[in-house]
């Protein structure tokens, strides 16, 4: 199955953005009815924007560009009882003057949690659209586009379902169903080392992940706990037609070692398949690429298994919640034919501040990763922009969850992958000041069917790093700094196509003028180095006004 959207997709996603904070404001309105007290708080806050935005390239050249920037969103928070949500939603256009492009760009991310009380479901749900810089190697990277359009890229993603929490009897009941769909625009441009031809960036898919597990707690029915689960993961990804379906059963045991510590394991059976089509062939044997950038998939000819593997799976670990503050698991065993290592921390020291670690391994294409870091952020953040481009940073500041999904975008290739890697992410938010740093190392080895244009990338392993950061302070009454940086490393597993460095830092004092009108001051610096091509700097300035509704 490969689902194509069309070009009012765009639009859609930002409905889906702006209404997921409204049905859960609508859900606590719900609750306050039954309760008969006040259990929300709501902050919604729209806005409209105006700047005018200098920006002088360094390297390799020294153009001036200036451009004009109009904007309008809306950013939200609710908090309730049962549900919360956080959105962040931004329409620009910029209009560009000289050699700057014009450009209409849509960024937000949103995350909603609505529980019905009483009756053990919540329905989850999130949302992100971004630009990205797109290299020829896959290497994205986020902000620093300084009015010029070229070898970027616009990102969507969605995605929603239930999960259920219940009990009959001793027995626990669990489970939840996530449905995503992503997409990836064409790059309007690449910039190529001579002699190398771009990788094949993702396209969409649709995404399907499934679990349910009936358990019995220790000393319950026996000494130690028991349980057993099943899973399904399904992803059509329209690059070739690729397929991953992951299914799974197993058997897990809790052994209690002391009131807030205990031993967890199990064992189970497994079944995962990756399978693609190859690309249409010219007279030459060459595969034909389309008007998009990509490959063309042959349907006339017969899927071709790349990866398949059956058999046991099995690991052992760790469970540790001191309080209700604190909560380590660590795992380890085998899975996809070697060993497998996971876990996550989240630690809490006050209703202010988080620590958060996640240690992940799984096989997935680009669409399934976003969807998931979309579905591990916490429903209660603020989301920082650049101040002179608008654009989403890498990491929100949050109290819960994995704060850093833009961060952890990586390659863009189509190809699916094993992906292993760790991010950590700290967030505090005190008095007058918020800060938020995250980094992280994600690996992915990529999979590809003998005798098809992926076998060539079989085996080929990219790698990068990322570290993003930002801090705001209200200075007083009526006025505010904020600086923000991220930076990335990418390493290509085709070493013709090179390595890469991109980064981005930002500075802006904000300044009450009237009554929900702002203004804004800010400088950047952004640019990318790579091998084999010429490194890409500039420096920006803006001045803007703001005025939010409330």
């Amino acid at each position: 199955m490969t689902m194509r959207i069309n070009r009012t997709f765009p639009l859609s996603l930002a409905i889906v953005l702006a209404a997921l904070p409204q049905v859960a404001m609508a859900q606590e309105g719900g609750d306050e009815a039954d309760e008969g007290v006040r259990t929300s708080r709501t902050e919604v806050v729209p806005y409209i924007e105006a700047a005018q935005v200098v920006t002088a390239q360094l390297s390799p050249g020294d153009d001036v560009l200036t451009y004009t920037q109009l904007a309008a969103g809306v950013d939200t928070t609710i908090t309730g009882r049962n549900s919360a949500a956080s959105a962040s939603v931004r329409y620009e256009h910029t209009i560009g003057y000289g050699d700057a492009s014009d450009v209409d760009t849509l960024s937000g991310i949103a995350r909603a949690s609505l529980a019905f009380a009483g009756r053990g479901m919540t329905i989850e749900a999130g949302g992100l659209a971004s630009r990205t810089r797109v290299e020829g190697s896959g290497f994205s990277t986020i902000g620093g586009f300084g009015g010029n359009a070229a070898s970027t890229s616009q990102i969507y993603s969605v995605y929603a379902g239930p999960s259920i929490q219940s009990r009959s009897g001793p027995v626990e009941v669990s489970g939840s169903y996530r449905l995503g769909y992503t997409r990836v625009e064409s790059p309007n441009a690449f910039v190529l080392a001579p002699g190398t031809d771009p990788v094949d960036i993702f396209d969409d898919s649709v995404t399907h992940n499934a679990a349910v597990r009936f358990g019995v707690a220790p000393n319950t029915v026996a000494p130690v706990g028991l349980g057993v689960g099943a899973g399904w993961n399904r992803q059509d990804i329209s690059n070739l037609d690729q397929r991953i379906d992951d299914k799974y059963v197993r058997a897990d045991v809790t052994l209690p070692v002391s009131p807030n510590l205990a031993l967890v394991g199990g064992v189970g059976y497994e079944d995962v398949q990756i399978s693609s089509r190859d690309a249409v062939r010219d007279g030459n044997g060459l595969p034909v690429i389309g008007s998009d950038g990509r490959y063309v998939t042959d349907d006339s000819q017969p899927r071709t298994i790349a990866y398949e593997t059956d058999g046991l799976i099995w690991d052992v670990g760790v469970m540790w919640r001191p309080s209700r503050r604190t909560s380590l698991e660590a795992h380890v065993g085998r899975r996809y034919g070697s060993t497998t290592y996971y876990g996550s921390l989240a630690y809490a020291p006050n209703s202010n501040s988080s620590v958060n670690v996640s240690v992940y391994d799984n096989i997935t294409g680009f669409g399934g990763q976003v969807t998931t870091a979309l579905n591990g952020l916490g429903t209660d953040f603020s989301a920082f922009r650049n101040p002179i481009t608008g654009d989403l940073g890498g990491c929100v500041v949050g109290v819960e969850g994995d704060n850093c999904a833009l961060a952890r975008l990586g390659s863009l290739r189509g190809s699916v992958y094993r992906n292993r890697g760790v991010v950590a992410s700290y967030s505090m938010i005190r008095g007058r000041s918020s800060f938020g740093i995250g980094a992280g190392y994600d690996r992915r080895s990529f999979i590809g069917g003998e005798g098809t244009v992926l076998e060539g990338v079989d085996g080929l392993v990219d790698e990068s790093v990322f570290v993003a950061a930002n801090f705001n302070r209200q200075l007083d009454r009526d006025s505010s700094l904020f600086a923000g940086a991220a930076a990335s490393w990418f390493n290509a597993g085709d070493s013709a196509l090179g390595d890469g460095m991109g980064y981005s830092a930002s500075l802006a004092y904000n300044r009450d003028l009237l009554r929900n009108l702002t203004a804004t001051a800010a400088v950047g610096l952004d640019g990318i180095s790579r091998d084999d091509l010429p490194d890409y700097s500039s420096a920006s300035a803006l001045l803007g006004l703001r005025y939010s509704f409330d």
